[in-house]
């Protein structure tokens, strides 16, 4: 199963310019999360701040006992060992072929023999639907496959923990829907901890256990999908809803002025309804997360909003 990751009142600044501060929230084991936010709200910051490779000036990040802000190298390195990271381009040498690629966390981090690298390898790379194409280089293959070679490379080590940067940017709307099918088999699998940094709406609605929201430099909420996805805050119904009327503006946040001045003249039709999340594709085993996660939100079901109670209600009838 994967591994729980707690963060604790991380703050986050480039000199001057704070990121974000104060963000709180937990990741549970073994489910899948979504991080959204507008652009240059400093969602890949976040990931990289969750293994190390960023320093926060305030706060913890704890994975397994270990504090990723506050604890030496050495031991940073052994816990970075449980993540496997998808990178918003796929990361992949152009001069290696894709066995090659994804080998190559197997070279640098094991002394396993080349047969059973090889035996790794092509599991990998058959778990996610590049069987045969072992010899081809990334520039030979297209976008959604390149993505799909990083995630393989992801999963080499065996990874309790994957974060993936904006996997469908640069795809359509049909390879993205095939992606967000991909993340949930994986985790029927494997059962890893998964977060997904976007700002796509479809992988957003379809895709995870609990979504999370940065804007305005703090995290806006945090917690089981139907708690974003029926919530009257004005900017999530915004980004939700793809539209111009709201907190966000093209290069920052409006004034009130603004805001109250659309307002005005706006109608608001409401959020768009809850589609059901995904569920494993045909003969793979049913997600373990799903029955841990009906646990956890059920415990805390009178602590959510009436119309997130209710939603939640909904998606466990259909389930059953």
């Amino acid at each position: 199963m994967g591994i729980e990751v707690v963060v604790e009142g991380l703050t986050k600044s480039f000199g001057k310019q704070t990121i974000w501060q104060d963000v709180t929230l937990t990741l549970p084991a073994g489910e899948v999360s979504v991080m959204l936010g507008p652009s240059g709200t400093g969602k890949t910051v976040f990931l990289k701040s969750l293994i190390g490779l960023l320093k926060p000036e305030r706060g913890r990040v704890l994975i397994d006992g270990v504090d990723m802000v506050s604890s030496p190298e050495r031991k940073l390195h052994e816990i970075r060992k449980l993540f496997g990271i998808v990178f918003q381009d796929g990361a992949l040498f152009g001069s290696l072929n894709l066995f090659e690629n994804i080998a190559f966390p197997l070279r640098e981090h094991t002394n396993k023999n080349e047969p059973e690298i090889r035996r790794i390898v092509l599991e990998k790379m058959d778990l996610v639907g590049l069987a045969g194409t072992e010899g081809k280089l990334p520039g030979e293959i297209s976008g959604g496959m390149r993505k799909r070679a990083g995630l393989a490379r992801a999963l080499v080590l065996d990874p309790q923990i994957i974060l993936c940067d904006e996997p469908d940017s640069g795809l359509d709307p049909v390879r993205t829907a095939y992606l967000s099918q991909l993340l949930i088999d994986l985790n029927a699998r494997i059962d890893a901890t998964i977060l997904i940094v976007t700002h796509n709406i479809q992988v957003a609605s379809t895709v995870p256990d609990n979504i999370g929201m940065l804007f305005l430099r703090k995290l806006v909420t945090f917690g089981p999908r139907e708690v974003l996805l029926t919530s009257e805050e004005p900017v999530v119904a915004q980004f939700l809803q793809g539209r111009k009327h709201g907190p966000i503006g093209m290069s920052e946040e409006k004034d009130q002025a603004t805001i109250a001045l659309e307002a005005a003249d706006f109608d608001d039709e409401g959020l768009p309804p809850i589609v059901p999340q995904l569920k494993p594709s045909p003969g793979l085993p049913p997600r373990q997360a799903v029955e841990r996660r009906r646990a956890r939100v059920m415990g805390m079901l009178h602590e959510l909003p009436y119309a997130a109670q209710q939603a939640i209600l909904q998606s466990i009838r259909e389930r059953r």
